[in-house]
């Protein structure tokens, strides 16, 4: 029997117990016919940025978006913010009085606490990207304890005492991100970077932009068109295109 509320175009797969939707998604990318939604109850190897783990305890939410995209990869990779974007709809959705933020580069914020990663995958040959795979993992439930983040995980249920079933959560998210899709393939980056801005964590505050190479510490001044971090400090905009942002511990 068909969901009459599952956006029309994209399949799902709801499996018991994998190692990690993202590393599924990237198994079976060369054999799916459109874009899918790779779901599973649990999850017991997760990773989120860097080869971190990710803590996936039972009741939380993992799930994976499987495409196969057109354009370059820089292109593609702006899907980090539609799908951001797509996970706050299906928050607010679920929770319409929990305080939410985005926090750029991936995370989604409830109550100044990260309560939801998103990593970015895929496969590709020479310049053309063959897959993308988008992973998403959500406290529902429990909070992880922490780790080398630059926020202290929550959940849910902990902050706000809303329960939703994972296989729920996916129906809202499937349909935003159906919604937010369609925006970024019609109407380019500009819509969802706005979109994106309006739900900023500590937009005109000081942060601190930590990369392999050093750190840099300025306003938050804006995304760019490319969805860079763009940083006001006392040297100039410095533009930075990957890091790990921290905020002051106490404006927390």
């Amino acid at each position: 029997m068909k969901d009459p509320d599952w956006p029309i175009g994209y399949a799902r797969l709801i499996l018991d117990e994998v190692d990690s939707t993202n590393a599924e998604g990237l198994r079976r990318a060369a054999d799916l016919a459109g874009p899918t939604w790779i779901h599973a109850a649990r999850q017991v190897a997760g990773r989120g940025r860097r080869g971190r783990a990710w803590s996936d305890p039972v009741g939380n939410f993992a799930a994976s978006l499987v495409l196969r995209p057109e354009g370059a990869p820089g292109e593609v990779a702006l899907r980090s913010f539609v799908a951001a974007l797509a996970l706050h709809d299906a928050l607010s959705a679920v929770a319409p009085a929990a305080d939410l933020a985005l926090k750029w580069p991936n995370d989604v914020l409830l109550a100044g606490g990260k309560l939801a990663g998103i990593l970015l995958e895929g496969t590709s040959h020479g310049a053309r990207m063959d897959h993308l795979v988008i992973g998403i993992g959500v406290n529902l439930v429990e909070a992880p304890l922490r780790g080398e983040g630059a926020v202290a995980p929550v959940s849910l249920r902990g902050e706000t005492g809303v329960v939703i079933a994972s296989e729920a959560l996916l129906a809202h998210l499937a349909a935003a991100y159906a919604r937010r899709e369609a925006t970024f393939a019609t109407e380019g980056f500009e819509p969802i970077r706005a979109a994106w801005m309006a739900r900023a964590a500590r937009l005109g505050q000081e942060v601190t932009a930590r990369t392999m190479q050093g750190e840099t510490r300025g306003i938050f001044e804006t995304v760019d068109e490319a969805g860079q971090l763009v940083l006001a400090t006392p040297g100039g905009r410095h533009v930075i295109p990957a890091a790990d942002v921290f905020f002051d511990r106490e404006a927390l």
